[in-house]
């Protein structure tokens, strides 16, 4: 039987070990990397207090305003991969545990697919069910504003057989309409918002979906799936265990404007579940022995796979899978000091191989993936 409840040590400990091993920095770290800085107070649009009953969008709002508070810019060139939980160590655990990954200035699919991936991984081992990602894309404003559109005329040219409360919803309110359509089960013949992408959503949508076939992650389809406009674009998904949702996330990256001068690319997930226990335990950073770096497409999908496989094998290891500037992994390595670069690009990737670095030696080895958990350890 599925849990409905998990202790907030357990959900903790293993937040840190996937954000280790899929590559996501706790926002509690650049927190305190932060701490002694000026901060100036801020204030917020009133759009941000009409949020409707979206928990996620509030959630993702407390989230952005923590962000804007410590003063950090992500960028192309400099993602941000963070994850946050509203469990605290040294206090008691909170009534309804919730964890959140996000992708911040990352303008590419490979983030959606790294969180969609790193989600479901945490999902299964939560809840010892299969997880089922569904995924849709809501598209761009461009997008947004066309789907709008073919929701009003549908509502009006169906008035007569739809549910009263949705035709009337839908004269304030297209995308709640459907919302209510669909958690009515009459949605069977609604107008899918993929039908109506741009170019740019539907490529950004299309490369998505190769990176999840490319990692041999399973999702379906989910033409009934739809997003709030005024917060979330483009891609959305969930992720159901035992038949239901445990998981939701989004691309959001109009959103950010709210929060930074110059609005940038956003992706983020948020987990919740109920949690019990007294107060959590405070663990000791560990330094990982081992940073992969990679370079590439073909070496970035394989590093997603190989991911769940370190974990598994409790290989003291991190990763930036989702950074694709070799520089920027480096240098994020560099202060890691790791005492081993595990190195990988398009070559090896093809060969199937990497190469093992000794950052103090700089000796390199050529390792086959076939075995490389074994070497590892033997290393370690």
């Amino acid at each position: 039987m599925m849990r409905d409840t998990i202790p907030a040590d357990e959900l903790l400990s293993k937040a840190h070990a996937f954000g280790q091993y899929y590559g996501f920095t706790p926002l509690s770290t650049l927190t305190a990397a932060s701490r002694g800085a000026a901060r100036k107070a801020t204030e917020y649009p009133d759009a941000l207090n009409h949020l409707g009953n979206d928990a996620a969008a509030e959630t993702l709002t407390s989230f952005l305003k923590q962000c804007q508070r410590i003063s950090f810019t992500p960028s192309p060139r400099q993602p941000l991969f963070v994850w946050h939980t509203n469990i605290a160590p040294g206090r008691p655990a909170p009534k309804k545990a919730i964890i959140q990954l996000h992708a911040l200035g990352a303008d590419h699919a490979l983030a959606d697919a790294v969180i969609i991936r790193a989600l479901s991984a945490l999902t299964r081992d939560l809840f010892h069910e299969e997880p089922v990602v569904r995924i849709n894309s809501m598209g761009d404003k461009e997008t947004r504003a066309r789907y709008a559109r073919e929701l009003g005329n549908f509502f009006k040219k169906r008035a007569s057989t739809l549910p009263e409360e949705c035709v009337n919803c839908a004269k304030q309110d297209t995308f709640l309409a459907a919302e209510l359509l669909i958690a009515r089960e009459c949605a069977d013949d609604l107008p899918a918002p993929t039908e109506h992408l741009s170019d740019a959503s539907r490529k950004r949508f299309e490369d998505l979906l190769e990176y999840l076939e490319m990692t041999e992650t399973p999702y379906e389809l989910a033409r009934n799936l739809i997003s709030r406009g005024n917060v979330w674009n483009d891609t959305c998904f969930e992720i159901t265990a035992g038949g239901r949702r445990v998981a939701w996330g989004s691309h959001y990256g109009d959103f950010t404007r709210h929060f930074f001068p110059t609005p940038f690319s956003a992706t983020g997930a948020v987990l919740q579940i109920a949690s019990t226990g007294p107060v959590v335990k405070r663990a000791a950073p560990a330094q990982m022995r081992f940073s992969f770096v990679h370079i590439g497409d073909e070496a970035k999908r394989l590093s997603i796979k190989l991911a769940e496989d370190f974990r598994k094998a409790r290989i003291s290891l991190t990763q930036n899978i989702g950074v694709e500037s070799l520089t920027e992994q480096l240098t994020l390595a560099e202060k890691r000091e790791s005492p081993y670069l595990l190195i990988m690009g398009r070559k090896e990737a093809m060969e199937g191989s990497a190469i093992l670095r000794n950052r103090q030696t700089q000796e390199e080895t050529v390792l086959p993936l076939a075995g490389l958990i074994e070497r590892l350890k033997a290393v370690a």
